[in-house]
């Protein structure tokens, strides 16, 4: 027979969706209505971890992006700094070209040293403008290469630092995802657990309907 007053409560499952449509509570033990309260608990839980671990994969693809930004951009560094030491080299063959050709006019100019005062004098001007423009493509190459090694140390720890970010997360993702295996199984397993009991407790209150 039915009683006035019993409150009647859906249980449900890990999609949100009944179990058992009705359950009267008075007809369950200490027991079964703490077993009731586990699996609320369960699926709080699981829902609680299913959140979480689209937190850490949206945080894992951003993480990849990072990485991938950063590889093309170190990338573009290479060749940056390829392109630089290019122009360097050929400003240094150029200037030890200009180097011979200094030496071969020193070696003409001491035949004719006596006429050609002037002319001697104006090129000593030209090599040592020269001389200038090297020492300031040296230091500019020095800094470059400074900077080069700078910002590819730069680079090196960021990819270090993302490396471990990402290794992080994986272990995180990973506990998350057996963590939400072990709650599937106990959910599982107290489903088919309490099917038997119940489906008695609803038979008892069908009879107890049909007798009333």
């Amino acid at each position: 027979m039915h009683q006035a007053g019993t409150e009647e409560e859906p249980i449900y499952g890990t999609e949100q969706q009944p179990v058992i449509l009705s359950i009267s509570k008075a007809n369950l033990d200490k027991k079964s209505l703490d077993l009731l309260f586990a699996v609320d608990q369960l699926i709080q839980a699981k829902q609680h971890s299913d959140m979480s671990i689209y937190e850490h994969q949206d945080r894992l693809m951003h993480a990849n992006g990072n990485i991938d930004r950063l590889s093309r951009d170190l990338k573009n560094m290479g060749r940056v700094v390829e392109e630089r030491e290019k122009s360097i080299l050929d400003l240094e063959q150029k200037l030890t070209e200009k180097n011979l050709k200094y030496d071969q006019m020193l070696e003409d100019c001491r035949d004719i040293q006596n006429g050609m005062t002037t002319e001697i004098e104006e090129l000593k001007n030209v090599i040592d403008l020269e001389q200038q423009k090297y020492s300031s493509l040296l230091h500019k190459h020095n800094e470059a290469q400074l900077e080069k090694s700078r910002k590819i140390n730069e680079l090196e720890e960021k990819n270090g630092k993302l490396a471990i970010e990402h290794a992080h997360l994986m272990q995180k993702f990973e506990a998350q995802r057996e963590e939400k295996a072990y709650l599937l199984s106990m959910i599982q397993d107290f489903t088919t657990r309490m099917s038997s009991p119940l489906e008695t407790i609803r038979a008892r209150n069908e009879d107890g309907n049909g007798n009333s």
